[in-house]
């Protein structure tokens, strides 16, 4: 069974509630969705082919026990990447699954120890111009551990997840990150009203009295947009 991968490199987690943990980040490549703020299209095409036994092989010197499973969408390579994760669960390591949320995450939530899976699932706010492929079923599988972001781009992203939330309550940790600008043109969201900067955000949450964690990128704030980091 072999992952299509477009890189692995060992960094600090830059988001969510394991934020500036040393991390290995395994990056799949490709992606179905296309929103409008991406900062890695890079993983979109391209790549290359990996077994899983490479994959642990490349993993096993660097110390850190931490890994993160990303994209692209690591979940457009479905079969292949729970078998990544079980593989890693199954030789000790804390596991982190980064999804678009557009995907059912039932079979990756059956994983075992899933004390050691950490389900980080994003919901797309209006801004992305992909919310309507959002899989709002994933909320109810989430545990404490997990975590459920929202990347906010201006005043109605921040709104729609405020309104996603009271109508699908979740046990998981919620993280409301605002956009962080990005260098190419062509990628960037045509904002709606107040920006969603961290300040603003800040003051919306603290007004309307919500239980979650506002956040950045923290790896962009030590290297900007240089890739593998």
């Amino acid at each position: 069974m072999a992952l299509r991968l477009t890189e692995i490199f060992h960094s600090i987690q830059g988001e969510g509630s394991t934020v500036g943990l040393p991390t290995t980040f395994v990056r799949l490549t490709g992606c179905s969705l296309r929103c409008s703020w991406c900062d890695t299209t890079y993983s979109f095409t391209g790549g290359e082919d990996w077994t899983v036994d490479q994959v642990m092989e490349r993993l096993a010197p660097i110390r850190t026990r931490r890994v993160c499973v990303t994209g692209g969408e690591p979940l457009d390579q479905h079969d292949e990447a729970i078998a990544l994760m079980d593989r890693l669960l199954g030789e000790g390591y804390f596991v982190v699954l980064e999804t678009s949320g557009s995907i059912d995450v039932s079979r990756a939530d059956k994983l075992a120890p899933r004390e050691m899976l950490q389900l980080s699932v994003d919901v797309k706010c209006p801004a992305s111009n992909m919310q309507k492929r959002n899989h709002l079923e994933n909320l109810a599988l989430l545990k404490p551990h997990d975590q459920l972001k929202f990347v906010l781009s201006d005043r109605r992203d921040y709104d729609f997840a405020r309104e996603v939330l009271a109508k699908r309550p979740t046990k998981a940790q919620v993280l409301f990150q605002p956009m962080w600008p990005s260098p190419n043109p062509v990628t960037e969201t045509k904002v709606v009203g107040d920006v969603a900067t961290m300040r603003n955000v800040a003051e919306w949450v603290l007004a309307d009295g919500l239980d979650v964690r506002v956040g950045t990128q923290m790896h962009k704030v030590i290297w900007g947009h240089e890739k593998g980091r």
